[in-house]
């Protein structure tokens, strides 16, 4: 960082609000249902759940978009020949393995039904 230039933020989808994180979310929504899911979705099962209301599923929001931004650096122009591979050993198998999960974030959703899930529940001090 330069000196007299404000710090970053981190680039991550859930520290953006408003108007950046709906952009932001149109943008991944591209990527996930053109080439994520036609490519990679497979077949949902019960034991390989996904939820047609992904976007519902803050957790997987954040999981998407950190598997799509790995893609954009592991596939862009100053990707190397191996970038590929290690985006799917690395990237892609571990988070679509969690995220669909009979245990992940989609659990209880059906092919055309989306299940809430209940948060725990926090006491706080104040």
């Amino acid at each position: 960082m330069l000196s007299g230039e404000p710090p970053s933020r981190p680039f991550f989808i859930l520290y953006l609000d408003g108007a950046e994180y709906a952009e932001e979310l149109r943008r991944l929504s591209h990527w996930v249902e053109d080439l994520l899911l036609p490519v990679y979705g497979g077949e949902v099962t019960s034991g390989s759940p996904w939820c047609p209301r992904w976007r519902e599923h803050p957790e997987a929001i954040a999981y998407l978009h950190g598997l799509w931004l790995a893609w954009q650096e592991r596939t862009g122009p100053r990707a190397g020949p191996s970038d590929p591979a290690v985006w799917h050993q690395n990237h892609l198998w571990p988070t679509m393995d969690t995220l669909r999960s009979p245990h992940g974030p989609f659990a209880g959703c059906k092919p055309g039904g989306h299940r809430p899930k209940e948060r725990p529940w926090v006491e706080r001090d104040d």
